[in-house]
């Protein structure tokens, strides 16, 4: 039997949580029903007590902030080239000789 790693995204993370916190589910059952291991479903809910409702961030919205700040660091970037080239533009003014 071969070990393939399932995702679950939040909202089966979360239903998964809050039936086991049902005092009428077992988790053994929950695991064997989900196809994910006991120990996973532990570990969801310890982290689903502590933090709630923010115990399983969105990883298409993570994707979104990645991409977010690279654009800013990008921009950032890009004004500093800019600043560099306007600085190197004046200064020329001063080293090029004027013809006559």
């Amino acid at each position: 039997m071969s070990n393939i790693r399932r995702k679950y995204n939040k909202e089966q993370k979360l239903e998964i949580v809050k039936l086991s916190l049902n005092e009428d589910q077992s988790v053994v059952g929950l695991a064997e029903r989900f196809n994910v291991s006991a120990n996973t479903i532990y570990y969801w809910r310890s982290k689903y007590i502590r933090e709630a409702e923010e115990a399983f961030p969105d990883q298409e919205k993570e994707l979104i902030n990645k991409d977010k700040r690279q654009i800013k660091q990008l921009k950032r970037q890009l004004r500093e080239v800019q600043s560099e080239i306007e600085i190197l533009k004046k200064g020329q003014k001063f080293i090029t000789p004027r013809g006559g």
